[in-house]
């Protein structure tokens, strides 16, 4: 996002030069030795600096505020609106085990066939050598249809997509906001959506170890978002009223709603990992936590990165500053 900081704010030059050689995406690290490639890549230092920003963005704010929402945003939220209908449209079929609904192929399907057709709709007419690179983030944010599971690796391709929108000059640094509030909330609706439907497993699940089954972005921000809160504090988040009366402020907390719909018993059972961080004094401290154990668990992690694709928005190559 930083990039078209520093561009002038008038449209024309918002957009990059036409020299600008797209590529479709592809996987990079293929051994455990190449997550140092990654490491040191332009691709990781532009994530992490989008994940930072955004971060920063919603800093205190409430999922209700007032805020802008552009054009681009609005045509995000209805690309994903009709990824939500598709659902509706694909029922789960009967079959022998419970988790992992084969409906979720036939889902998956429609998407891989109209996934560029889909992001036409939100990159303008000169963009459009850009598609079908932006295309694939997309296609590979909402599971995998072969083991038909989802985790942070799809979540991460999800940031990734929007990060290619950012540097396309699509998106803009006044879409901070809507960019968190408007578009990754939807997306997370769906997703939930999805994984209920189908009953998707958890991708690489640590179990109660990991902070949830399927997401972790959320959680950043999330904690973000109640930074400086005047009266909820972090141990608040595991008593059911406070989370019932603020959820719709707080993406925090609506995670930990999902959570509390989806499992039962105990909390500290369950979610041991948020149970410790509920014992954590203050929203600074478990935002600066948060952040430390994404770069280590998701990351650092080869299972998780070795899915990452690279290209010409997002490249492989050393960082050059």
């Amino acid at each position: 996002m930083a990039e078209s900081e520093r561009q002038s704010e008038s449209p024309k030059e918002a957009l990059p030069p036409l020299h600008q050689n797209f590529m479709i995406p592809q996987k990079e690290i293929n051994m455990v030795p190449d997550m140092a490639k990654w490491k040191r890549s332009q691709a990781y230092a532009d994530y992490i600096g989008f994940i930072l920003t955004l971060n920063e963005g919603v800093k205190g704010k409430k999922l209700t505020c007032e805020y802008k929402v552009s054009e681009p945003i609005e045509k995000l939220v209805a690309l994903l609106n009709t990824l939500d209908r598709w659902i509706d449209e694909t029922p789960p079929v009967d079959q022998p085990s419970r988790f992992g609904n084969k409906a979720f192929r036939t889902w998956y399907a429609r998407l891989d066939q109209g996934a560029e057709n889909l992001v036409a709709t939100v990159i303008p007419k000169q963009l459009a050598e850009a598609v079908p690179e932006v295309a694939v983030y997309l296609k590979e944010a909402v599971g995998n249809s072969t083991r038909i599971d989802y985790g942070t690796g799809h979540e991460a391709a999800f940031a990734a997509f929007l990060c290619c929108l950012c540097k396309i000059g699509v998106l803009r640094v006044d879409d901070q906001l809507a960019i968190v509030f408007n578009v990754f909330n939807r997306y997370l609706e769906v997703m939930r959506k999805l994984q209920k439907t189908y009953r998707m497993e958890p991708a690489g699940s640590q179990g109660v170890w990991g902070l949830d089954d399927f997401q972790f972005l959320p959680f950043i921000w999330g904690s973000s978002q109640l930074i400086d809160h005047p009266n909820l504090e972090p141990r608040h988040f595991v008593d059911e009223k406070v989370v019932n009366e603020n959820h719709k402020d707080y993406m925090f907390l609506e995670c930990i709603l999902f959570i509390t719909e989806m499992k039962t018993g105990p909390f500290a059972e369950h979610s041991n990992q948020l149970w410790n961080i509920s014992a954590v004094p203050s929203w600074s401290k478990v935002n600066q936590g948060l952040i430390r154990m994404y770069k280590a668990e998701c990351l650092e992690k080869f299972p998780v990165i070795q899915h990452f694709k690279f290209g010409s928005l997002l490249p492989i190559q050393p960082v050059t500053s």
